[in-house]
């Protein structure tokens, strides 16, 4: 297969639905011949929080000088994003290449993989392909039966956070949540919990006691002096001074969690040098948190696709540009989200909102939207398009933040980048 061919093969893939178990992709990966023993691995869970630790960890990782993949979803623009390579997004010859050794195996099964079980197999398989020495592996959805977890002794297992999201498959209260998430959690293999929530931490303690797998937690409070939308100055116990290179008022917790996932690195012999910490963290940059795609004036993506998200959102926000209704915001959502509880958050930064429907099938129409923010007293009108959501908010002249859904991420950044680009 070429690359257009690898790209429809998965949209075809799409159409076999989301399904439970570990079967398939098991079945697939031992036809691949078991790629993911090839490589050391730290596995990733979380609500919130899974992607910048993932970056932020395969960034220092990189810098330490080892060949590092990732794995993350979704992928924003392209198939091709779902896999990075010492911090690059694989190639299209790279892309075409696995899909097609993947391909292979999987159209012989009599039960044929779903899209992501496809695409975890696929980063298996590509990761061994180009000889990296560790990858980075964020679940999709869940932990236990997501459908990364194959992994039998990962270096490291990592919970970040557990919130309510996927509730149709993963819970509807916490612990159900945390229940799921505590999958990645292998016998005799460390854990690291970054959430503080106890009803979660108990429930992640208990998986952990039984597989006689020693859990640990960040050992300190990264305290913030410095905020700006290019990035986060910070002060650690250990280290002193830190600059991380994303923005966000959630970003030191997130920075806590990677410190102590490499300590524990550490004592299981990965060298990793303090200079590597540094500069990975600084360089580190990673779409749609807080990504600055333009400035003066500053056009800013963050997706925050729930409360607590759009919480640490509208905190990062007041930290940058202050609680003087001086934004001008585009959101869009999903109806399955908490989003009446938005218009609290974002009072104090918005002058005007547009909202727009992703196109998802589970959007939340731009209309139903809008009528909660101005019932709120926040100035809001429903656009037709991103783009003529966009094109409303620079017309404000203010500085303009796209919140919400992933979905629409891809469709904000062309419409921003081609009206300034018009405007110039």
């Amino acid at each position: 297969m070429n690359d257009a061919e690898a790209i429809a093969y998965l949209k075809a893939a799409a159409g076999r639905g989301y399904k439970l178990g570990l079967e398939r992709v098991t079945e697939l990966i031992k036809r691949l011949g078991n790629p993911q023993k090839q490589m050391q691995i730290i596995h990733i869970a979380g609500t919130n929080g899974k992607g910048s630790v993932g970056a932020m960890l395969a960034s220092v990782l990189q810098a330490a000088g080892y060949k590092t993949g990732h794995f993350a979803s979704p992928a924003l623009c392209s198939p091709h994003e779902y896999f990075r390579i010492g911090g690059k997004t694989a190639s299209p010859q790279q892309f075409a290449q696995t899909l097609t050794t993947v391909q292979e195996q999987a159209e012989q099964m009599s039960d044929l993989p779903t899209e992501f079980e496809i695409i975890a197999a696929a980063a298996y398989q590509m990761f061994a392909a180009e000889h990296c020495e560790y990858a980075v592996i964020e679940c999709c959805m869940g932990g236990d039966s997501d459908c990364t977890n194959i992994i039998e002794k990962p270096l490291l297992s990592i919970i970040t956070n557990v919130r309510k999201d996927h509730c149709a498959y993963l819970g509807n209260t916490l612990q159900e949540i945390a229940a799921h998430k505590a999958g990645v959690i292998k016998p005799n293999r460390p854990v690291l919990a970054g959430c503080r929530n106890k009803a979660v931490l108990n429930v992640i303690r208990d998986t952990a006691k039984k597989l006689h797998s020693p859990l640990y937690q960040p050992d300190e409070t990264l305290e913030i002096t410095n905020m700006t939308p290019e990035g986060t100055d910070c002060i650690s116990r250990e280290y002193g001074a830190l600059r991380l290179g994303l923005s966000g008022a959630y970003q030191p917790e997130n920075a806590a969690t990677v410190l102590k996932a490499i300590s524990m690195l550490r004592e299981q012999g990965v060298q990793i040098p303090e200079n590597a910490v540094r500069y990975g963290l600084a360089e580190c940059r990673w779409a749609a948190r807080m990504e600055v795609l333009h400035r003066n004036p500053y056009v800013i993506f963050d997706g925050a696709h729930n409360p607590d998200g759009m919480q640490k959102a509208a905190e990062t926000l007041k930290h940058c540009f202050g609680a003087n209704h001086s934004l001008t915001f585009v959101i869009g959502v999903m109806a399955d989200k908490e989003y009446e509880q938005y218009p609290a958050l974002l009072s104090q930064l918005a002058a005007k909102i547009y909202t727009i429907t992703p196109d998802n099938p589970r959007a939340l129409d731009a209309n139903k939207l809008a009528n909660v923010f101005s019932s709120a007293g926040i100035p809001a009108d429903a656009c037709k398009s991103v783009e003529d959501a966009v094109h409303a908010a620079l017309d404000t002249g203010n500085n303009v933040v796209g919140l919400g859904s992933l979905y629409y991420y891809c469709a904000f950044r062309n419409a921003a980048e081609n009206l300034i680009k018009e405007g110039s």
